[in-house]
C-alpha cells in the first residue's frame, strides 16, 4: 500500500468511525428537544433535512438525477415507499428514546442484519448456508426469550428492523446516492411535515417560537444530525472496503446500548441479557461466515489468475526455446557443410528447445503468485460482510 493510499485509508476509517459514532450517541439529542413530542420533532427532522440537502446540492450543481427519476414512474414510486418507511423508522426511533427505550432501539440494529437475511430469503429467493441458517434460528430464539423477559414482543425493536431492512431493499431497487436519494426521499416528506408544522402553530400547539430561540435553534439542527452522518458515511464508503464499513456498523448498536444502561440507567434484568446474548452470538456467526466465504472466494479468485499466468509463460518458453534451438542447429549444419555435423546442430537445437521449456515452466510455476494475490483480494472480500450494512446505512437514526 502507498503512502497515499494509507492516507486515503486512514481518512476513510476516520468518517466511518465519525459517521457510526455520530449515529451511535445520537440518544443524546432527542431528548434536548422536549417538550416538543416525537411527530413535532419528526417533521421538522423531514423538513429541515430537505432544506440542508438542497442547498448542497445546489452547491454542487447535481440536479440532473431529478429530471432522470421523475421520468420514472416505477423508480419514483419506489422512492415514496422509501420515504414512508423511514418515516416509521424515525418516528419510532425518535418516540423510544425519549420514553426511555434506548435499549430496546438499539436492539432493532443488532437484529437488522438477521431480519435482511429472513427478507432475502422470503422476497428474493435466496439461499443460505448453514452457518447463516443457524445464526437466524438463534436470532429467533433470541426474540422469543427477550418476550418473555419484556412480558410482550420486543415490538420497538421489530419496528426498526423490519422498517430498516425495508428501507434497505428498497433503496437496493431505487440504486440512486447517498446525498440524492435522502433529497428525493424528503422532497416527498416535506409537504406533509410543513402541513403538520402549520396545523401544530394553527392551534397554539407549537413549540418551535414559543420555547425561545435556543429551542428553535436545536429544532433547526435535526437536518444537520441527518445529514452530516451521511456526509461521513459518503467520504467513508468511497475509501475502505465494504468489509470494513460491515464492521463498523456495529458501532451504532453497541453505543446505544451502552447508553441505554449506563446513562439512562435502564434496567437489564437477566432474561434481558440473555436474549442480548443470543443476538451477538447470531451475529458472531453472521460475520464469522461471511469472512470465512470472502476468503475462500480470494483463494479461488487467485487460482483462477494464477494458471493462465502459467500457461502464458510455458507457451512463451516453448517459442523462445524452438527459435533458439532453430537458429543454433541451422548455424551449425550450414557451416560445416557436412551431415554428421547438421545431425549435431539438431541435436544441440532439441537440447536448446528441452531446456528453454524446462526453464520456462520452472519460472511460471515458482513466479505465479507473484503480483496476482494483492490486487484481487480486496473485491471478493468485501461482498459478503457487507450485505446487511451499505446500503441503508445512510439514514440511520
Amino acid at each position: 500500500m502507498t503512502g497515499q493510499s494509507r492516507r486515503e485509508h486512514r481518512i476513510g476509517l476516520l468518517n466511518g468511525f465519525a459517521a457510526y459514532g455520530m449515529w451511535g450517541v445520537v440518544p443524546l439529542f432527542w431528548p434536548l428537544l422536549k417538550p416538543a413530542g416525537a411527530i413535532e420533532i419528526l417533521a421538522h427532522r423531514m423538513a429541515w433535512s430537505l432544506v440542508l440537502v438542497g442547498a448542497a446540492l445546489l452547491v454542487l450543481r447535481r440536479w440532473s438525477w431529478a429530471g432522470e427519476l421523475l421520468r420514472q414512474p416505477r423508480r419514483l414510486g419506489l422512492v415514496a415507499v422509501a420515504a414512508a418507511v423511514i418515516t416509521l423508522n424515525w418516528g419510532v426511533y425518535i418516540w423510544a428514546v425519549n420514553a426511555g427505550q434506548v435499549v430496546e432501539a438499539s436492539l432493532g440494529y443488532f437484529i437488522n442484519p438477521l431480519v435482511t437475511i429472513a427478507l432475502g430469503v422470503l422476497l428474493l429467493k435466496e439461499r443460505l448456508r448453514p452457518v447463516q441458517w443457524v445464526a437466524v434460528g438463534v436470532g429467533f430464539a433470541a426474540v422469543l426469550v427477550l418476550t418473555i423477559g419484556y412480558g410482550r414482543p420486543p415490538w420497538v425493536s421489530l419496528c426498526l428492523a423490519f422498517s430498516f431492512a425495508t428501507y434497505g431493499l428498497v433503496k437496493k431497487k431505487v440504486n440512486l446516492g447517498g446525498v440524492e436519494s435522502l433529497a428525493a426521499e424528503t422532497a416527498i416528506q416535506f409537504l406533509p411535515a410543513l402541513g403538520y408544522l402549520l396545523w401544530l402553530g394553527s392551534r397554539g400547539d407549537s413549540t418551535f417560537a414559543a420555547q425561545g430561540v435556543g429551542h428553535a435553534a436545536l429544532l433547526a439542527s435535526t437536518g444537520v444530525v441527518t445529514a452530516l452522518p451521511l456526509v461521513c458515511f459518503g467520504a467513508a464508503a468511497i475509501r475502505v472496503p465494504l468489509s470494513t464499513l460491515g464492521l463498523l456498523q456495529y458501532l451504532a448498536p453497541v453505543f446505544q446500548f451502552l447508553l441505554g444502561v449506563l446513562y439512562f440507567r435502564e434496567a437489564m434484568p437477566p432474561e434481558r441479557w440473555a436474549g442480548f446474548a443470543l443476538v451477538w452470538l447470531a451475529l458472531s456467526l453472521l460475520t464469522w461466515d461471511a469472512l470465512r466465504t470472502a476468503r475462500r472466494a480470494a483463494r479461488t479468485l487467485r487460482s483462477e489468475i494464477s494458471a493462465p499466468s502459467a500457461t502464458m509463460a510455458m507457451g512463451t518458453g516453448t517459442r523462445t526455446g524452438t527459435r533458439t534451438g532453430t537458429r543454433t542447429g541451422t548455424r551449425t549444419g550450414t557451416g560445416t557443410g557436412s551431415v554428421a555435423r547438421n545431425a549435431e546442430g539438431s541435436a544441440a537445437a532439441s537440447a536448446t528447445v528441452g531446456k528453454s521449456v524446462s526453464g520456462a515452466v520452472t519460472g511460471a510455476v515458482s513466479g505465479s503468485g507473484s503480483g496476482t494475490g494483492t490486487g484481487h483480494v480486496s473485491g471478493p472480500a468485501s461482498g459478503p460482510v457487507s450485505g446487511p450494512a451499505s446500503g441503508p446505512a445512510e439514514a440511520k437514526p
